[in-house]
């Protein structure tokens, strides 16, 4: 059962582009995220992460939120929303990014784009909401209401690069939504509404030392490494990219102390995305008989799959143009099943770029995305749900 958010004496449901001069949101998400850039808010940093977190915090109370930071093992994250812990609509963003060289946390503009690390993943996203519960809380408290009459709350984590562990699956546990949007993903063309699990292995293959100018005296763990994973291969679709099904990526090898040794130890660590038809354990149990050394699951993530919901159905009546389709990667979304709250992931346009040199944002994007999400909260708020 949909909780009652909005309306009432505060008079948040009139026009959803009434007070808001866009000129200024828009510059200001720029600027904010340009702000949020410069903190080199990586995982070998873990005092910028809670710097940037801290002005984050800083600029919310300087704009009258109530907030609240959640922290577990030194991983902080923001949470703002209307009363209590609830909210019917989440929007989910994380500060942390992937390791860069200095130059990339300096932002710049060109050609419309906005280059830095965290430009496009995930730092927009981070600013886009802060400016927009800031500017839909100013127009609640214009006519009277306050904090509470919102229909929408905010959740800025630190740790979606590494996991989300400590961050989106512990802090959702303080929410009650009845949707969340992920803004972590899709384009803003295409919401995404499934998104592939994650099983991570390791492979272990043991041989026998010798001399290198003997090899035949040993049992080379380098050679017998290859030779499974030779057999693991077979089990995995790698020519149709764009197709649904599970994926290998052989990422890590860790192999020999010496040029002159035969190695007795090699391992290797598998990246694979698997799809709602994959046995999990039964595909690893498979792959176990096939090899000669040892297969070890070192982590196992969910899928994640939104559901049909009322809130999708209103936001693609207002995103003119935008369909529903899938993901091969992963983000915190797929913690929301465990919490009860159904959602997708979707946002602004990067041109794939996440993770690379090249890392940017399409700003006309961001800027169709906030007016966008603007209506759709306050449509939400007005009862059109």
């Amino acid at each position: 059962e949909r909780r009652s958010f909005g309306g009432g004496a505060s008079g948040y449901g009139a026009s959803a582009t009434e007070h808001f001069i866009e000129g200024v949101a828009v510059e200001e998400i720029i600027e904010l995220t340009k702000s949020l850039i410069r903190f080199k808010s990586m995982h070998s940093r873990p005092d910028e992460i809670r710097a940037c977190a801290e002005f984050i915090g800083t600029y919310l109370s300087g704009q009258g939120v109530t907030w609240r930071l959640l922290e577990r093992d030194g991983v902080p994250s923001i949470l703002a929303l209307p009363r209590g812990k609830d909210a019917a609509v989440l929007l989910m963003s994380h500060i942390d990014v992937v390791d860069a060289p200095d130059t990339l946390f300096e932002p710049y503009e060109k050609d419309g784009k906005l280059y830095g690390r965290g430009s496009i993943d995930d730092k927009y996203a981070a600013a886009l909401s802060m400016v927009l519960f800031k500017e839909h809380l100013n127009r609640c408290k214009k006519h009277g209401g306050g904090q509470g009459d919102l229909v929408f709350g905010i959740l800025i984590t630190g740790d979606e690069e590494v996991g989300g562990k400590k961050g989106a699956k512990e802090a959702l546990a303080e929410v009650n939504a009845d949707f969340c949007n992920a803004l972590d993903g899709g384009a803003l063309k295409k919401i995404v509404a499934k998104e592939k699990g994650i099983l991570r292995l390791k492979l272990i293959s043991k041989g026998r030392a010798a001399h290198g100018a003997r090899p035949w005296l040993g049992e080379n763990a380098i050679e017998t490494l290859i030779s499974d994973y030779l057999k693991i291969k077979p089990f995995f679709d790698l020519t149709a990219p764009e197709h649904w099904h599970r994926t290998l990526n052989f990422s890590v090898i860790q192999a020999g102390k010496s040029v002159n040794q035969v190695p007795d130890y090699a391992e290797a660590l598998f990246d694979i995305r698997y799809t709602e038809n994959d046995d999990v354990k039964q595909l690893v149990e498979e792959m176990r008989r096939h090899i000669q050394g040892e297969l070890a699951v070192e982590a196992e993530e969910p899928l994640f799959r939104g559901g049909d919901s009322p809130y999708l159905d209103l936001l693609l009546s207002i995103a003119k143009g935008a369909v529903v389709g899938f993901e091969h990667g992963a983000s915190d979304a797929r913690f929301l099943s465990e919490h009860g709250i159904k959602g997708i992931v979707w946002g602004a346009d990067g041109d794939m770029t996440q993770h690379s040199l090249e890392e940017h944002l399409n700003m006309e994007s961001a800027f169709a995305l906030y007016r966008i999400l603007d209506e759709f909260v306050g449509s939400v708020a007005r009862g059109e749900i």
